[in-house]
């Protein structure tokens, strides 16, 4: 942890705690213990086979859940170090925030949240806070990770009224029109950064994207043509990567210039002084924020509905819509510990118990598991 936190950071002795009172810990902060205990779960394990914008089997060069969580993190404490935040639950935040993604990325969310229409919908922000709170089997005192309150609000990036009803303190935010720490504001926006930044990378290697095309975006085309100009012989992947961490870095300095100066003309004098702000202090430009706009409608224009990727999702979809009504339908195609989930959860609260143990099942599935899964309950010559 930095040893020279800013006076409005995250901190230890300003801590909300933990839902379930734990001993301090020994030779390690009650962050790093939130960041330790995300490392060694099981759902951060299984991020190494949940893909982005490409599906596992179509190769290992592409980003993977895991792999993007790291870029995250390395960013986040970056920025967090400049800034003066509270590394540790920068990192935390990075680490933990798509352990709730569904494999097949955005594409399997969809196909879950429609099969949760009638039953309380399904969103991935929601199912990461629903692991770390409940789904994790570890410890023998209390379910989930019991992280810390600001961990947790961290990871819960967005949320409705109703479910921030729902939720208790930790959604209490979305009732007051408050904010959340300078750290939770910051990982959300260095997300993006990655996520912007590797899709343009997967979808070149990929061939789904040409630098030709990539030259109508504004963010893109400086520096590229920086680039060119200043080595003339440069091509391939070197160009690509050249290109890609000058856009990186662009990015990065005009949000940390931009939030120390939102920073100072606000001169927040503790952590509840950020949190009664209106508005997030932690952001891009407005000249910046347009060209990171622009990006992501070229992303979703050529990368995310490109034909190819489109097939792969399609056939996503289908499958995990498949999966989920064949388990409603017969719970005992679950293995045995989730059959007893949906048996006491519908006990519980009725048949929206039952489907909420379904879609917990089937979010924690990988995109090879998923397909393993499906051939061995549809196809007549699996036979186990």
């Amino acid at each position: 942890m930095s040893t020279s936190l800013a006076v409005y950071a995250a901190s230890e002795n300003n801590s909300r705690g933990r839902h379930h009172v734990e001993p301090v810990p020994q030779y390690r902060g009650e962050y790093q213990r939130d960041r330790d205990r995300i490392v060694h779960s099981a759902a951060f394990r299984r991020l190494e086979y949940k893909t982005q914008v490409f599906v596992n089997h179509e190769g290992d060069m592409f980003r993977t859940r895991l792999t993007h969580s790291l870029e995250v993190a390395q960013i986040a404490r970056s920025i967090a170090r400049v800034l003066q935040l509270n590394e540790d639950l920068a990192e935390t935040i990075a680490l933990a925030h798509d352990l709730g993604h569904t494999p097949f990325g955005h594409a399997g969310q969809d196909a879950l949240n429609d099969c949760m229409r009638d039953y309380g919908g399904f969103e991935h922000n929601l199912q990461s806070l629903r692991v770390v709170d409940e789904l994790e089997e570890r410890y023998a005192e209390f379910p989930g990770l019991n992280l810390t309150y600001e961990a947790r609000e961290g990871i819960l990036k967005h949320c409705s009224i109703n479910k921030a009803r729902e939720l208790g303190d930790v959604a209490e935010r979305f009732l007051q029109n408050r904010q959340p720490t300078l750290e939770a504001q910051m990982v959300n926006l260095a997300d993006e950064i990655a996520y912007n930044n590797h899709d343009v990378d997967d979808g070149l290697r990929a061939g789904l994207l040409s630098l030709e095309q990539l030259e109508s975006v504004e963010l893109i085309r400086v520096h590229l043509h920086e680039v060119r100009k200043r080595y003339a012989a440069l091509s391939g992947r070197k160009l690509i990567y050249e290109t890609i961490r000058r856009m990186i870095n662009t990015l990065i300095v005009d949000l940390v210039e931009t939030s120390q100066a939102r920073i100072r003309e606000v001169s927040p004098q503790n952590i509840d002084e950020v949190r009664s702000q209106s508005l997030a202090l932690i952001g891009f430009s407005a000249a910046m924020r347009e060209r990171s706009l622009e990006l992501k409608r070229f992303l979703r224009t050529n990368l995310y509905r490109h034909y190819r990727v489109h097939r792969m999702t399609a056939k996503a979809d289908r499958m995990l819509k498949e999966l989920f009504h064949a388990y409603m339908s017969d719970i005992r195609l679950l293995p045995p510990e989730h059959q007893q989930y949906a048996h006491q959860d519908e006990a519980a609260i009725g048949s929206s118990g039952r489907a909420r143990a379904v879609a917990d099942y089937i979010a924690g599935m990988t995109d090879r598991f998923a397909i393993a899964e499906y051939r061995r309950i549809f196809d007549p010559r699996e036979l186990t």
